[in-house]
């Protein structure tokens, strides 16, 4: 069926993608696919971590604490620097894809607001413009 799948994860809001957490975790054991755990953060301090090598230590960890909670063996993780995450998160996922091979992406969503009518979710904007099939968890 996939490849592999792809799960951008917010370190800070973990507890509101755990829908997408565990939907990819079926998807992967269902069909013994891998799954690649993508975070982005900016090169200065900030709460996940004082650079970028330490929040990609707190991702790769996260990673391995996902494959422990939803018996999936093959995880992986990749931390991408940018200096602006917000600005640069759907260019920077979309590149994510294409970099990991991933031809999978599960995403977390939220319950739309008014932004959503004039600008696209990230979720929304992955479904939109991936080449890559994109299920999109609420």
């Amino acid at each position: 069926m996939f490849t592999k799948i792809l799960v951008p994860v917010d370190l800070s809001h973990v507890d509101q993608i755990e829908k997408a957490l565990r939907a990819a975790a079926d998807l992967s054991r269902l069909h013994e696919i891998p799954i690649c755990y993508v975070g982005v953060t900016a090169p200065t301090p900030g709460a996940l971590g004082h650079n970028p090598e330490e929040f990609a230590a707190r991702l790769e960890a996260f990673a391995a604490e996902q494959s422990r909670a939803h018996g999936v063996a093959d995880v992986s993780a990749r931390a991408y620097t940018s200096h602006d995450p917000t600005a640069d998160l759907h260019p920077t996922l979309m590149k994510a894809i294409e970099e990991t091979g991933s031809d999978c992406v599960v995403v977390a969503s939220h319950i739309p607001g008014f932004p959503e009518y004039l600008f696209a979710s990230n979720a929304g904007y992955l479904a939109m413009h991936a080449t890559v099939s994109v299920f999109v968890i609420r």
